[in-house]
């Protein structure tokens, strides 16, 4: 059980600060939240701040983590020693909403951006964006060729300790770009918002339309859209594990905008509200999970050791809350699969993707990026087909 073996390694904490090795009292609390024995901890993206827990991903290149000088300076750690100390205080008195950004480790050492296939003749820029709700960098993709106009807009949000241009190069989702007139907007999550680069897809203050990284993302969606003339019923959202839980939450409290959204090794809109909810969440999936207020698609892998297949479960079948009939379908792209299909065939509600031997990685994507498997299904090409269906 979680709580018994957290007080357990609680204990263990203590006494190893006490005996001066602050360092093995961090790694000792760091392996209580994995649900591994006290060990060294493996570096890996996770999906909350400052927590390293994602198991070791053998097909993902090395995760590349770009940081601007100021986030970086912004986001100095304390000593190990306080560090273990205010969260062991926090932890003993019971405090809600722990901020567990206290056990991660020092800055990394920044990494050369990473540029993504861009077509002759599109556009690639950086921008920024401000609202009343949050400002964040983007990178905006543009086809070299828009000849009856932009066909939809989608909005890629990356994963932990990703940046938008990683994302890109690793969905490969600009050539999807160029071959469907698509608009692409990538935002960059910020150290300084979260120290693994996570959206805060577990904080209620985030979760919500009017107000937090919600809103912030829907509020640069709309700027876009506006921008480009996109129609109004073609602009979409999708994500990675971090990312794919903020998709699936922008789906849930901004359906007038986001006409349809793909999840990728994520979780269900609402599926935590505290940084404890969310280990449970990612090992047991949510208690419950409403009825999907948008159309989505979603992709899972069955060795995913980060995000546990059960939150797709979940939302698959609240999708058929209301006895929506499914077809089932399956094949070998790559990786062995299985599709679920919810409502009518020419525009399903929602659809499921189960690919087998799957880890904790973008499906069909391209090595460039981190947090890929290349080996397929292509989840950028059949995300875009669902989310441009009629």
């Amino acid at each position: 059980m979680l709580t018994r073996d957290f007080a357990t390694a609680m204990r263990r904490a203590l006494d190893q600060t006490r005996a001066g090795d602050p360092a093995a009292a961090t790694r000792t609390i760091q392996d209580a939240l994995n649900g591994r024995p006290s060990a060294a901890t493996v570096p890996a993206a996770g999906l909350l701040p400052g927590v390293e827990n994602a198991e070791v991903i053998t097909e993902a290149a090395p995760p590349r983590a770009p940081r601007a000088p100021r986030a970086a300076a912004a986001d100095a750690p304390a000593t190990p020693r306080r560090r273990l100390r205010d969260v062991i205080g926090a932890l003993a008195k019971g405090r809600k909403g722990l901020d567990l950004r206290a056990l991660r480790p020092g800055p990394a050492t920044p990494r050369p951006e990473i540029l993504p296939d861009i077509a002759p003749g599109a556009r690639w820029e950086r921008r920024d964006f401000a609202s009343a709700h949050g400002s964040r960098a983007y990178h905006l993709y543009v086809p070299a060729a828009l000849t009856e106009g932009p066909q939809g807009l989608v909005l890629m949000l990356h994963g932990c300790t990703q940046d938008g241009a990683d994302f890109a190069a690793g969905t490969a989702m600009n050539a999807q770009a160029e071959r469907h007139g698509l608009i692409v907007v990538y935002p960059h999550q910020t150290r300084a918002q979260n120290p693994q680069a996570c959206w805060n897809w577990f904080r209620p203050g985030d979760q919500r339309a009017d107000a937090g990284e919600a809103a912030m993302l829907t509020a640069l969606a709309r700027q876009v859209a506006a921008e480009f003339t996109v129609p109004a019923d073609r602009v979409f959202a999708a994500g990675l594990s971090a990312g794919g839980a903020m998709a699936a939450i922008l789906g849930q409290v901004a359906p007038q905008v986001f006409a349809a959204v793909g999840v990728h090794s994520g979780l269900p809109a609402g599926a935590a509200s505290d940084v404890m909810g969310a280990f449970a969440a990612m090992r047991d999936g949510p208690a419950s999970v409403s009825p999907p207020a948008t159309r989505v698609i979603q992709f899972h892998g069955t060795a995913d050791a980060t995000v546990s297949a059960v939150n797709a479960d979940r939302l698959l079948a609240a999708a058929r809350r209301d006895g929506a009939p499914a077809r089932r379908d399956s094949g070998h792209t790559g990786r062995p699969w299985q599709r679920t299909t919810v409502g009518p065939a020419h525009a399903p509600r929602a659809e499921d993707w189960r690919i087998e031997g799957l880890g904790h990685a973008w499906s069909g994507g391209s090595a460039r990026g981190s947090y890929t498997d290349a080996t397929g299904p292509d989840a950028s090409a059949e995300m875009v087909r669902f989310f441009l269906a009629r």
